[in-house]
């Protein structure tokens, strides 16, 4: 059987453990293959964000373990979960977290400036990101001169331009207007087939969930229902 991309052994998230304890995520066994494009899906406090940043490494697990391409990043310092995430891990965020002063082609570029690329590759890669994203024209564009739509875009190609294993996305549609969304959806679901880029996302938004391939629903921290599609 190949290794999956991600997968969490027993992940467990307690929260206020002194006092009254909170099982955000508790005890979760998930695996994610290669090219999946997966939709974490629940009621507000079920634990998607808090598995999401888990697996991102943004968190760590009260219990449990994350093996991503059947490494255990637990074991990692913390200096070494940056940089692992720099090079492995793409991320899309509600909130989009562009740089304000940077133009798109500057904020896609960072990510590569930061792993050491040289800065005529960088600046070639991040035009062909942005092309393919649909924003070849706004490339001196800084994240106040987009709209929401194009930001988020922009922050897809970010998320891309490491080369990742695969991409979270938390509640990425949840600041778009109804045709931003379906067009985000489309990008993303084109990178998935085209690159068999795996994609991850945490959502309430029923237009995500209708594209998925495989929907996990939680429930108080824990996995209720796992169902895949085609």
């Amino acid at each position: 059987m190949e290794t999956p991309v991600i997968e969490t052994r027993g992940l467990t998230r307690t929260y206020d453990a002194d006092t009254v304890p909170v099982h955000a995520v508790n005890g979760i066994d998930l695996r994610v293959e290669k090219g999946e494009f997966t939709a974490i899906i629940g009621p507000s406090g079920c634990g998607k964000t808090t598995l999401m940043n888990m697996i991102g490494g943004l968190d760590e697990p009260t219990a449990g373990h994350v093996l991503i391409d059947g490494e255990d990043i637990g074991h990692k310092s913390a200096n070494a979960m940056i940089a692992y995430r720099l090079h492995h891990i793409g991320f899309v965020f509600q909130a989009y977290n562009l740089i304000p002063v940077l133009t798109a082609l500057e904020n896609v570029s960072f990510v590569m400036l930061l792993q050491g690329v040289k800065k005529r590759e960088r600046q070639q890669r991040a035009q062909e990101l942005l092309a393919s994203v649909g924003l070849m024209d706004k490339l001196d564009k800084r994240p106040n001169e987009l709209s929401g739509g194009q930001q988020q875009r922009v922050a897809v190609a970010r998320a891309l331009a490491s080369r990742p294993r695969f991409v979270l996305a938390d509640e990425p549609t949840a600041n778009l207007d109804s045709h931003s969304t379906h067009d985000l959806i489309d990008l993303m679901a084109e990178l998935n087939r085209k690159d068999n880029m795996t994609f991850l996302f945490a959502t309430h938004d029923q237009r995500v969930i209708d594209r998925a391939r495989r929907v996990v629903t939680l429930e108080d921290g824990r996995i209720v229902k796992d169902e895949k599609r085609g």
